[in-house]
């Protein structure tokens, strides 16, 4: 059964030209020096981050009167990190009968923080008129499985504890952000804990050994950015030989489980394109409400560069859209 979203609009049948354009040159530029790179060393990993994280923030620009609050705060059980993002005129109201974006930060488990997607969570907030509190969990390879979904669960928890019930938290994240999307879920049902109201997923990554994005890549379909076996080889410094079925690596979906209604976002040109596809289709086979929008010419996480590509607004606005009509 699919949520039935207004997506007019969405999704043409090709990319912008621009899209096109910027994609095409990734692929030739940056995708061979991805394939090349010894991404597998801790040392690259710590080296790349700062100049990654620059590049990020350069392309996914903060919009102007956005406000953020820090937290750090210890619990019983650890730390809870983030910080709180109210995009430009969104009220500071945090109160338990409001919704509030729970955001989970790609990207591969190495990189990243709130700040490289402040641009992105602001933007998503601005459009919904809701407060988000983005995530800022422990990385690899500093930190390994399951730490960062431990940390995930952590800061459900504190939400909770904060006032927000369940029913007005929407959880949104993108690439191994969706993992831990899913994560989370897994977790929820085991401790029998209520599952939070609907989930956004930008790019999710699903198949944690990467299987599904080489079958893709044998197939002649290439990704501008990522290579598929550089990205498994990345995701190893997280996952550090965790068995892949795992209950908290991959996710079974069972139509007895608790599950959230779900908006689905990927770019049909990249690397996990079927591990969206898969999610969908096991969301909908277990009885959940999902839907799926793939955007023809379109990388990873699109939606985090709207100086890229006049699509990434557009996803935005769906984005939105889905989480006031589920709120």
């Amino acid at each position: 059964m699919f949520v039935n979203v207004n997506t007019a609009g969405s999704a043409p049948a090709r990319g912008s030209l621009r899209a096109r354009a910027i994609n095409g040159s990734l692929a030739r530029v940056v995708n061979p020096a991805f394939r090349i790179t010894n991404l597998g060393s801790p040392q690259i990993i710590s080296a790349m981050r700062p100049v990654v994280n620059q590049t990020l923030n350069l392309f996914s620009p903060v919009p102007p009167g956005t406000r953020t609050e820090p937290v750090r705060t210890r619990g019983d059980d650890g730390q809870v990190r983030g910080e709180w993002v109210w995009g430009p005129r969104v009220g500071q109201r945090r109160v338990a009968d409001t919704t509030v974006i729970y955001y989970l930060h790609g990207s591969g488990y190495v990189i990243c923080s709130p700040r490289t997607h402040r641009g992105l969570v602001s933007r998503l907030s601005r459009r919904t008129d809701c407060v988000a509190f983005s995530l800022d969990y422990r990385l690899a390879p500093e930190h390994r499985f399951p730490a960062a979904g431990d940390d995930t669960v952590r800061g459900y928890r504190w939400l909770l504890d904060q006032g927000y019930r369940a029913e007005n938290i929407v959880v949104a994240g993108d690439s191994a952000g969706g993992h831990l999307a899913m994560d989370l879920l897994a977790a929820n049902q085991a401790a029998g804990r209520p599952q939070p109201r609907a989930m956004v997923l930008f790019s999710p990554l699903m198949d944690p050994t990467f299987g599904l994005a080489l079958a893709r890549e044998a197939r002649g379909e290439k990704d501008p950015i990522i290579a598929a076996r550089s990205a498994r080889r990345i995701l190893d410094m997280y996952t550090a030989g965790a068995p892949a079925n795992h209950p908290r690596m991959t996710v079974s979906l069972h139509p007895a489980d608790d599950l959230p209604a779900t908006l689905i976002q990927v770019g049909a040109r990249e690397v996990m394109a079927d591990d969206a596809r898969f999610l969908h289709a096991s969301l909908v086979a277990a009885g959940a409400r999902s839907h799926l929008q793939q955007w023809p010419d379109q990388g990873h996480v699109f939606q985090m560069f709207p100086m890229l590509t006049p699509e990434s607004s557009q996803a935005v606005s769906d984005a939105a859209r889905f989480i006031r009509s589920v709120a």
